[in-house]
């Protein structure tokens, strides 16, 4: 039988605390991933720029960071392409398995090339890898239930679980390999960690079933040869474009943030002119442009987690705790505690409300007004000087981060796929990805702006900036509303 014949279908009667079995195989799969990949992250920015005596490359710290930006960016750029070759080469579950191996070969090539050489390939491989498996997991589980199924919400918040477990645990061991070993033994427990996850993925592969395995919309082979010229030329032009110093290390997140926007306004002007739009998908589409852009606002302030307040984790807080001085690197592991703590009520408080819940608009305006407090709240600590702002204080800050997070995040993914035409609904999401990269790449572009001497000016002017947009789209709202036609 041919793959493209196969009924997609997950593996019946065997559950886990009610779900099924297949969930543990990308719950697992997923953590690893996430493990990796923020454990990688929260020690990338220090190796670009520490001094070589440190380990480092002896990038600026402007540099660094902003190609930490830019990297973010550029994952969530290529998730595009790997929803594409899920739906037109391989499938959801080999691209998953697929993307994982990449993301560990992008981890051993930081862990063994020198250099900005091991940077370049390490995390080229690494993005890409994250954006094919980053595309199809969460799509993937969605296979696992049948329509209207009771549990799909459980199974996505444990999946989120799992995620959140990945992003709390990475940072913490690498942070302790980079300061015992050295950077490049962080970029290979990041390695390990993948592989942990793509092994218990093979082992238990057949929980899936044949969930996944159907290539939803199969490239012909006429095709092949004008995509590979296609895949060819864009290399080309990548190569010409680097050589001839158009695209560099200083202004990468630049150029990227600028690709995004592009590509944004492109996807939004198809959308909104396709003749397989009805009226009434049109109108939603609009009401998705300010929700796309202050998800772009709250991601290019949350991400500053990587960029901003990683170097205000190395030089202004005091990360002392009963005498033993913890990583830098641990401001990663901080926020994904209160997501664990925060989820379940959340969940129970939406569960509550029902329809008294508020409005979508009303929910982004609060997750990003939310994240303009937070970094008001940094504000308070600008007096101080050296490393002397206490750990727990940046503790609680980061409480208000992960409750802005909660207010926005699922709230974003679940409105994406309400709004969506039914003819683009794998573009909408990929929309909703971009909102995301292009905040991604904009948190290295204004963590060059970022002085310990005018902590002030950055953190009240940013946080002035993000509560506005939240305000904007508060006074949006009912118009926003009308324009999503039944979606709450």
């Amino acid at each position: 039988m041919s793959e493209t014949a196969i009924t997609e279908q997950p593996v019946e009667g065997r559950t886990l605390f009610g779900h099924p079995i297949g969930l543990t195989n990308l719950f697992g799969v997923e953590l690893w991933e996430r493990f990796s990949f923020y454990g990688m992250l929260t020690i990338l920015g220090y190796y670009l720029y520490y001094s070589t005596t440190e380990g480092g490359l002896g990038l600026s710290q402007s540099t660094g960071v902003g190609i930490v930006g830019a990297y973010g960016g550029l994952v969530y750029l290529s998730t595009v392409l790997g929803g594409w070759i899920a739906d037109r080469l391989l499938g959801m579950e080999r691209t998953v398995f697929y993307g994982g191996v990449v993301v560990m070969a992008g981890h051993i090539a930081l862990g063994v090339l020198p250099g900005l050489v091991g940077v370049g390939v390490g995390l080229v491989l690494v993005a890409f890898g994250s954006g094919g498996l980053k595309a199809n997991a969460s799509s993937l589980l969605g296979t696992l239930y049948k329509p209207g199924d009771p549990r799909f919400d459980g199974g996505f918040t444990l999946f989120y679980l799992g995620i959140n477990l990945g992003a709390f645990s990475g940072p913490l061991l690498t942070g302790l390999l980079q300061r015992h070993w050295g950077f490049h033994y962080g970029f290979g427990a990041a390695a390990v960690g993948m592989a942990v996850g793509l092994t218990q993925y093979v082992v238990f592969r057949r929980n899936l079933g044949s969930a996944g395995r159907q290539v939803p919309n199969p490239l012909p082979r006429s095709a092949l040869c004008p995509i590979a010229a296609l895949f060819v030329g864009a290399a080309i032009v990548v190569a010409i474009v680097l050589a001839t110093g158009l695209v560099n290390l200083n202004n990468l997140s630049e150029v990227t943030t600028g690709v995004i926007v592009v590509a944004s306004i492109a996807y939004f002007v198809v959308m909104l002119t396709s003749a397989k739009v009805s009226t009434v998908e049109r109108s939603r589409v609009r009401a998705f442009i300010p929700l796309f852009i202050a998800n772009a606002v709250f991601w290019s302030l949350f991400q500053q987690i990587f960029t901003v307040l990683a170097v205000y984790s190395d030089e202004r807080m005091n990360w002392s705790i009963f005498g033993w001085t913890a990583p830098s690197s641990w401001i990663g592991s901080v926020e994904p505690v209160w997501v664990i703590l925060l989820s379940p009520l959340f969940a129970l408080m939406w569960t509550k409300l029902g329809n008294r819940a508020p409005s979508t608009p009303h929910k982004f305006a609060m997750g990003v007004i939310g994240m303009g407090l937070a970094f008001w709240l940094f504000v308070l600590f600008s007096s101080a000087e050296g490393k002397s702002v206490p750990a727990l204080a940046v503790f609680a800050v980061m409480a208000a981060f992960a409750v802005s997070e909660l207010l926005l995040s699922p709230i974003g993914l679940s409105v994406t796929t309400q709004l969506a035409p039914e003819a683009f609904r794998a573009q909408m999401m990929a929309l909703y990805f971009f909102s995301v990269g292009l905040g991604t790449s904009m948190s290295g572009t204004l963590a060059r702006f970022y002085d310990a001497d005018h902590e002030f000016a950055y953190f009240g002017i940013t946080g002035a900036v993000a509560i506005l947009a939240g305000l904007v789209v508060v006074a949006l709202s009912p118009l926003v509303s009308r324009h999503m036609q039944g979606v709450h």
